[in-house]
C-alpha cells in the first residue's frame, strides 16, 4: 500500500472517552498538532502577556488542539489549549491575543483550583495521563501524522472539567483587559472575539462553539468589554504589522495542511500572488502529492527569501518524503542552522542524516538528537532514532540505553526495565550513561510494580 505524503504537521490523536462536550460519536476526539513556525507564533503572541501576568513563559505549556470550532481553555494548571479553528477564523492577531490575555486570566487568578478536591484530582488524573500520552507520541520531527493512540478509558466530558462560572468568566475578561492595557494593546480584539460567539447564543447547544459552552457569556461581558475598548488608549492601536505578517503566513499555513485542495484553491487562487497563497498552495500541492507543482511555490518563495528557516524546513520535508534524501539534507540543515534550538527541526535534520547511512552523519545526528532530547526528553521517536544511530557506530551499550529510554517514554516499563538492565551490562560501570541506565530501570521498576 503506497503511502502519501503527509503534513509537516505532526496529528496525535489521543482518545478519551466524552473528553469534548461535543464527543459523543467515535469521531469527535482531542487531536493535538505540532509545528514549530506556529507554535513560535503562538508563544509570540503569548509571552509578553505571561511576562505582565508574573508568569514565567517557559513554565506554560501551548498545544494546538485540531478542531475547526472556536475554542481555547487551560487546564492541569500551567497548560493552554487553542484550536486550529479559533487560529483560522481569527482575521486578525488581535483576536487571538485577546482570547489568549483572557486564559491567561484564568490562570492567574487560579480558577482551575477551585472546583473542589475531589474534581482536581480528577483532573489531574486525566492531565496527567493526557501529557503522558502526549508524551509517548509527540514531536517526532518527522513528517507524518503520529498515530499513537491512548485508551485510558476515562469517560469524564471537558465540559464539567472546565465549566467555569460566570464570576471567574468576568474577573478573567477584566484580567484580560489588565493585560493588554500593560502591554500595550487594543481589548477590541477579545471584544470582536466575545461578539462572533454571541451570534451564535441562538443556536442549538450541539451546534454552538465549544468556547461559548465552557466559558458562559453574558451581556454584562459584552457591555464590561464594550466600555473597556472605549476607554482604552490602544483601542484603536492595530496589531504590530509583523504580527499581522506571521498570522496571515499562519492561518495560510494551517489552511494548505488542513483543508482539502479546493477549499484551498477557493481561499487562495492560483492568480494570487501573495506570500500566503503561494505558502498554502505549496502545501497544498505537496500533499495531493504534486511535488513539482508544490516544489514551484515552495522554490518561488525561497528566491525571494532564502534565509526563511520556514521555507528550507517545508522543502526539505518535501524532497525527505519523496526519498530525494541528498537534496533534502542541506535544506534542514539551511533551517537547522537560522533555528538551532528548535527540537523539531533538529530531529528532522537528524532523521535525514540517517537516512545518508554515513559514518559521519550518524554522528552529527546524535548532536542533533541531544538538542531534541534535552528539551523534550520524553520523545519516543528521537530515542529511536538515536537507538539506530548508535547501533551503526557499534556501541551497544548506548544503543540498549536509547531503546530503554524509547521504552519508558512510550511508558512499555516492564520493556523499559529490560533493557535498561541489558545497558547495564554493556556501559561502563558508574558512567553517566550507567548511572542513567540504573535510574531508567530503577523508576521502570517502580512503574511495573505500581501497576501490578
Amino acid at each position: 500500500m503506497r503511502k502519501t505524503p503527509v503534513p509537516l504537521l505532526l496529528v496525535i490523536v489521543l482518545l478519551f472517552g466524552t473528553l469534548l462536550p461535543q464527543a459523543t460519536q467515535a469521531s469527535d476526539r482531542l487531536r493535538l498538532i505540532r509545528d514549530a513556525e506556529i507554535e513560535g507564533i503562538i508563544r509570540a503572541y503569548a509571552t509578553p502577556l505571561f511576562q505582565a501576568a508574573g508568569l514565567s513563559p517557559q513554565g506554560i505549556r501551548l498545544y494546538l488542539v485540531q478542531d475547526r470550532t472556536l475554542n481555547a481553555f487551560v487546564a492541569g494548571g500551567l497548560n493552554m489549549f487553542i484550536n486550529t479553528g479559533l487560529l483560522m477564523q481569527a482575521e486578525h492577531p488581535g483576536q487571538v491575543i485577546g482570547v489568549i490575555a483572557h486564559e491567561t486570566g484564568h490562570i492567574s487568578g487560579g480558577h482551575l483550583a477551585t472546583r473542589g478536591t475531589a474534581l482536581a484530582q480528577t483532573r489531574g488524573a486525566l492531565i496527567a495521563t493526557y501529557l503522558l500520552g502526549l508524551g509517548a507520541a509527540l514531536a517526532t520531527g518527522e513528517s507524518g501524522v503520529g498515530a499513537a493512540v491512548l485508551s485510558g478509558g476515562q469517560d469524564i466530558a471537558l465540559r464539567g472539567l472546565l465549566q467555569y462560572t460566570r464570576t471567574q468568566e468576568s474577573s478573567a475578561d477584566q484580567a484580560a483587559v489588565t493585560l493588554l492595557q500593560a502591554t500595550g494593546q487594543s481589548p477590541r480584539g477579545l471584544m470582536e472575539f466575545m461578539e462572533t460567539l454571541r451570534g451564535q447564543e441562538v443556536l442549538l447547544t450541539d451546534n454552538q462553539d465549544p468556547y461559548l459552552r465552557t466559558h458562559p457569556l453574558t451581556q454584562e461581558r459584552i457591555i464590561f468589554l464594550e466600555n473597556a475598548v472605549r476607554q482604552s488608549p490602544y483601542a484603536d492601536k492595530p496589531p504590530d504589522p509583523e504580527l499581522v505578517v506571521m498570522h496571515n503566513r499562519m492561518r495560510a499555513k494551517l489552511v494548505g495542511f488542513l483543508q482539502p485542495l479546493g477549499q484551498v484553491l477557493r481561499a487562495y487562487p492560483e492568480d494570487d500572488v501573495s506570500l500566503p497563497a503561494r505558502y498554502a498552495r505549496a502545501i497544498a500541492y505537496y500533499r495531493i502529492p504534486d511535488i513539482e507543482k508544490a516544489l514551484v511555490e515552495i522554490d518561488g518563495l525561497l528566491g525571494e527569501s532564502p534565509e526563511d528557516p520556514y521555507f528550507r524546513e517545508l522543502k526539505g520535508q518535501m524532497l525527505l518524503e519523496h526519498g530525494r534524501v541528498a537534496e533534502a539534507l542541506p535544506e534542514y540543515q539551511a533551517a537547522a542552522n537560522a533555528l538551532p534550538n528548535s527540537p523539531q527541526i533538529r530531529q528532522a535534520l537528524a532523521k535525514a542524516q540517517i537516512q545518508m547511512n554515513d559514518r559521519d552523519l550518524d554522528r552529527a545526528a546524535l548532536d542533533n538528537l541531544a538538542e531534541t532530547l534535552r528539551q523534550e526528553p520524553n520523545n519516543p521517536s528521537a530515542w529511536r532514532l538515536a537507538a539506530v544511530a548508535h547501533g551503526r557506530l557499534g556501541d551497544q551499550g548506548m544503543t540498549a540505553l536509547a531503546l530503554a529510554e524509547g521504552a519508558f517514554a512510550r511508558r512499555k516499563y516492564a520493556e523499559a526495565r529490560d533493557r535498561a538492565e541489558h545497558a547495564l551490562g554493556l556501559l561502563e560501570q558508574h558512567s553517566a550513561s550507567w548511572l542513567r541506565a540504573q535510574d531508567v530501570k530503577n523508576e521502570a521498576e517502580r512503574q511495573v510494580n505500581r501497576n501490578n
